[in-house]
C-alpha cells in the first residue's frame, strides 16, 4: 500500500545489499533521514534480543507483554492482562510503558509510573501498580498453520524450487530462497479460490507507520491484505491483517519481525449477471491461525486494485523495496485456473 504521504517507500538499489549483506539502509518512514532494515537475526542487534512478547502470571492471572523497538535502545512496552493476544491478552485494557537501556539491563516503566521492570537475558521482572510481582519469559510463538503442506489439488506457485518460481510468476525475485514482495503477480488466476501463504517482515527499528516492512496481499489483484511491521499496535484497517481502508482485523496477531507468520485465506469471487455486480466477494481470513475476518463482504476494489468483473485475477504481491519475504504459497481453486 502507498505510503501516508501517499508515495510508495522503495529501495530498489539497496535491496542487493540487504539480499547480500542482510543489513541494509532504506529511507526512511517521512522519505527523509535513513532506516536500518535487517533481514537475518543474527545480525539484527542487540535491541532485537530485547523485542518480542512476554509471558508470565501476576497473582493467578495471566500477564503478557509486547516490547516493540524504537532504534536507539528504546522501546515501547504493552502490559497486556489476560496474556498475549489471541489467547486472551486484552490490548483495550493494557498498560503502556517505555524501555530504555540502563546499565547491564533495559529498564521499563509505564506512562503513570505505577509499573515498572527491568529485562535481562529473555526474562522481564517488576511490580504491578498495586504493588503485585511478576515475571515474565521472552516466548517465539508459532502459528498452528506454519509449514501446512497442500491437499491433493492444489496449485503450488512458490515452494522455493527455481523452475517452479519462474513458470508461476511474472517478475519473481527471490532472495535466501524466499519470494520477496516487490510487485509480483502469478500466471496463474483464479476465482473462487483459498490461499496459504507464509511471510516475515524485516527489522526496521527506526522507521515509523507504513515504512515499516510494508507489503500486500492482494486476492484477484483487486483486494489488498496490508502486511506490515504492526507488532505492538492496535490493530487498523492500514496495519497488519487489514483490508485496506474498508476493515480491521477483529484482533492484531502481527508477530515480531523476523518471525514467520502465516494467511490463510479463503475467497469467493464476486457475482455478476448481465455485466452488473449482485453480491459482493466475500473474504475469510486466518492470521497466524486465528480468525481475523469472517465472510467479510468486500465494497469493492481497495486502493491499487484492479476493477472488479467476472474475470478472473491473480494473486499479487505488493512490495515496497522487497522489505517482506514469502514462502509456501499455495492455492487450491474451486474452479477453473486460466493462465495469462
Amino acid at each position: 500500500m502507498p505510503s501516508r504521504s501517499g508515495h510508495p517507500v522503495r529501495i530498489p538499489f539497496l535491496l542487493a545489499l540487504a539480499v547480500t549483506f542482510a543489513f541494509a539502509i532504506a529511507p526512511g518512514a517521512d522519505g527523509q533521514g535513513k532506516s536500518e532494515v535487517a533481514t537475518d537475526p543474527a545480525k539484527a542487534g542487540p535491541d532485537y534480543a530485547v523485542q518480542g512478547e512476554y509471558l508470565g502470571e501476576v497473582g493467578k492471572d495471566k500477564l503478557g507483554a509486547e516490547v516493540v523497538a524504537l532504534g536507539g535502545g528504546q522501546f515501547l512496552v504493552n502490559f497486556l492482562p489476560g496474556g498475549l493476544r489471541g489467547e486472551g491478552g486484552d490490548y483495550g485494557k493494557r498498560v503502556e510503558g517505555k524501555g530504555h537501556k540502563a546499565p547491564g539491563t533495559i529498564a521499563v516503566e509505564s506512562k503513570d509510573r505505577k509499573w515498572s521492570a527491568l529485562i535481562e537475558a529473555g526474562k522481564m521482572t517488576g511490580k504491578t501498580g498495586d504493588g503485585r510481582d511478576f515475571t515474565l519469559q521472552k516466548t517465539v510463538r508459532k502459528s498452528k498453520t506454519l509449514g501446512r503442506r497442500p491437499p491433493a489439488g492444489a496449485v503450488v506457485l512458490f515452494d522455493g524450487n527455481a523452475a517452479t518460481t519462474e513458470s508461476e510468476w511474472n517478475r519473481a525475485k527471490v532472495a535466501d530462497g524466499n519470494l520477496l514482495g516487490s510487485d509480483i503477480g502469478s500466471k496463474r488466476k483464479f476465482r473462487d479460490h483459498k490461499i496459504h501463504l507464509e511471510f516475515r517482515l524485516s527489522f526496521m527499528p527506526h522507521a515509523r507507520g507504513q515504512g515499516r516492512s510494508n507489503s500486500g496481499v492482494y486476492v484477484q489483484h483487486r483486494y489488498e491484505i496490508q502486511v506490515l511491521d504492526s507488532f505492538g499496535l492496535k490493530g487498523q484497517n492500514n496495519e497488519c491483517g487489514g483490508v485496506y481502508q474498508q476493515a480491521a482485523p477483529r484482533v492484531n496477531m502481527c508477530y515480531p519481525p523476523l518471525q514467520w507468520q502465516t494467511y490463510d485465506i479463503e475467497f469467493r469471487a464476486a457475482r455478476f449477471k448481465g455485466g452488473e455486480k449482485v453480491a459482493d466477494a466475500l473474504l475469510t481470513v486466518r492470521h497466524n491461525g486465528v480468525l481475523i475476518h469472517e465472510r467479510l463482504p468486500l465494497k469493492g476494489p481497495t486502493a491499487g486494485g484492479g476493477k472488479e468483473s467476472d474475470a478472473p485475477g491473480p494473486l499479487f504481491l505488493q512490495g515496497h523495496g522487497g522489505q517482506v519475504q514469502y514462502r509456501n504459497i499455495w492455492v487450491l481453486q474451486d474452479d477453473k485456473v486460466e493462465r495469462q
